[in-house]
């Protein structure tokens, strides 16, 4: 990035600032901070800052302008050290970040950053629900990145104190890495006799018998030959053992609904892994491990800007997920307001403030927010108006 194009973006992200409200976390006196400014040719972070080495915040991003802003998901006694032993760890946040180059339903070669976003949140949607439904917590923060994705903060009593181990624990769970599928069955002893139930109180048993539910009530709404075909469709389980399921399961709901696959016979197992690897599929978020599991963490800070799109990085409510178009709602209504002419170096066709763009190799006026996106991702340089 030349000099002219970091002078400008410098300048406007004050602009930015001299009306932005950052959020700042529980306890920002106990928190590292760090910044990248906007120096030539790199992108090293300042860090090991304390907040009274900045200052008021606001007044240090009017004043610096940082290209990134960030703080520390840990609390230590002396954030401000210059070693990390020096500092005095308290505890963590347990943080999560969702990142559109990590889902493995998206190419990054060819999706558009719409796509990617698009995807992002899907992914987003069933991140909180293992949050909040397998694990029950409660004080939970979401985050736009500003860039490809989301992060989300978790501060329940309890989490600050979990070393990585337990954090890669929480991440193997969300992610279902090396499942037990067999450990979804339990035998239970019924009337003097023994009988294979899926666990269906909770966790990855619980979320595959809703699976087992939903495909058994779509096989009663089928004629009995087109029931079968499902059935057989799944490796292992032959025209007899079909039948057999059908009988056991299409009609009767209520061991179906109790997740009792005793009666099922041999099939019943093939159809619980396979219902099992479609809910894994389904329903796992493909989260960052190496975020979680660091208890030193630094993470970006709601309020302030990406340098690497120029768009917000936004603290959402729960209620404004659905509805939340970072395209559009993540741009800085200061950008929104005037052309600016720049020399594009990588053409192409993007979505931004609620239009689509196709901007042509060379110089040409465009609008700000389209010229500050193309410039803090290296796509175009600023020149002269």
């Amino acid at each position: 990035m030349d000099r002219r194009t970091r002078d400008y973006l410098s300048g406007r992200f004050g602009d930015y600032y001299r009306s932005a409200e950052p959020s700042l976390p529980p306890a920002p006196e106990r928190r590292e901070w760090g910044h990248i400014p906007w120096t030539s040719g790199s992108t090293t972070m300042v860090r090991h800052r304390s907040i009274y080495d900045l200052g008021d915040v606001a007044d240090f991003l009017q004043r610096e302008a940082p290209r990134h802003v960030y703080f520390s998901a840990a609390r230590y006694d002396d954030p401000g050290a210059g070693s990390m032993d020096g500092k005095g760890w308290q505890g963590a946040d347990l943080v999560f970040d969702l990142d559109a180059d990590h889902l493995p339903s998206v190419d990054p070669e060819t999706a558009t950053y719409a796509e990617m976003l698009a995807a992002c949140k899907d992914a987003l949607r069933r991140l909180l629900d293992l949050l909040e439904t397998d694990f029950g917590f409660e004080d939970v923060t979401v985050v736009f990145s500003g860039g490809r994705g989301y992060h989300v903060h978790v501060r329940d009593e309890g989490v600050a104190d979990l070393d990585s181990a337990a954090r890669r624990e929480v991440v193997d769970y969300i992610r279902a890495v090396d499942l037990d599928v067999e450990g979804l069955v339990r035998t239970r002893a019924v009337g003097g006799a023994t009988r294979r139930e899926l666990r269906t109180e909770g966790g990855w048993g619980r979320r595959t018998h809703r699976r087992l539910q939903s495909f058994v009530t779509e096989l009663r709404e089928l004629p009995d030959d087109e029931a079968t075909d499902r059935l057989t469709a799944f490796d292992g389980i032959g025209e007899g053992r079909a039948e057999t399921l059908l009988d056991a399961f299409v009609d009767n709901e209520r061991a179906v609904d109790r997740g009792n696959v005793e009666a099922g016979g041999p099939g019943a197992r093939r159809l619980v892994e396979a219902l099992a690897e479609e809910t894994v599929a389904a329903e796992t978020a493909p989260i960052d491990e190496p975020v979680t599991t660091d208890t030193r963490r630094l993470i970006r800070l709601p309020g302030t800007l990406h340098g690497g799109s120029g768009l917000v990085v936004r603290r959402l409510d729960r209620d404004e997920i659905d509805g939340f178009d970072p395209l559009v709602d993540a741009v800085p209504e200061r950008f929104t307001r005037r052309s600016v002419r720049v020399a594009v170096t990588e053409p192409g066709t993007l979505e931004l403030d609620g239009d689509t763009f196709t901007v042509d190799a060379g110089e040409q006026s465009v609008p700000e927010c389209v010229g500050v996106f193309l410039m803090t991702r290296g796509r175009a340089r600023k020149v002269k108006e």
